[in-house]
């Protein structure tokens, strides 16, 4: 029964893609679209939500994640593939019955103005296949005690890398270093940007 109910919950997804305005999808997909073709770091889930909740579009946590996990990954496997807008539609119509001529409409559209570039950014990326980086955060702390000793006194910094990877998602590394580690890893960061420089 897996396929079933695969079948079902694609259907499901596909039913809340249809119940959107031809203007609200062509709006979250614009959002999908822009970060494929690299002109955006992420897809940014809670603005797209944001934007539905204004249209008064009540779609709980979990549906809106896998609308644009749905739509994330349809793009990405068309561009993936070199597909037209037609092949797009196809692939869609065969995927499930329940698609309205509205939102093909405005999936056709997008993808037959935008596909080319996401083709494009995806050969790029596949050549990287690299993640980047999106925030750093740092903190100073004091290590004052621990289970073998009693009094370490001992600063360390605590750094927090935010990542995006090529696949989108958005992962958080954390460490910790002491002063010294710190101030090789910022000497080196520092030789880095002036060798960027001389680029």
């Amino acid at each position: 029964m897996p396929a079933a109910e695969e079948s079902y919950g694609i259907n499901k997804i596909v039913e809340n893609i249809c119940g959107l305005s031809p203007d609200l999808l062509a709006e979250a997909c614009q959002h999908i679209l822009t970060y494929l073709q690299g002109h955006a770091r992420g897809v940014d889930s809670a603005e797209i939500s944001d934007r539905f909740q204004r249209a008064r579009v009540t779609l709980d946590h979990e549906a809106l994640q896998n609308l644009i996990r749905f739509l994330l990954l349809t793009f990405r496997s068309a561009g993936k593939d070199n597909l037209t807008g037609d092949d797009l539609v196809s692939r869609l119509e065969k995927g499930s019955n329940k698609w309205s001529k509205a939102a093909l409409q405005v999936l056709h559209k997008l993808w037959s103005e935008h596909g080319a570039s996401v083709h494009a950014q995806q050969e790029v990326q596949a050549s990287l296949s690299i993640g980047q980086l999106a925030d750093v955060q740092w903190k100073l702390g004091m290590a004052v005690s621990s289970d073998t000793c009693r009094s370490l006194n001992s600063p360390y910094v605590c750094l927090l890398l935010k990542i995006i990877e090529p696949s989108g998602h958005i992962c958080q590394k954390s460490f910790e270093m002491t002063i010294p580690q710190f101030q090789n890893f910022h000497k080196q960061f520092k030789e880095m940007a002036a060798v960027m420089e001389t680029v």
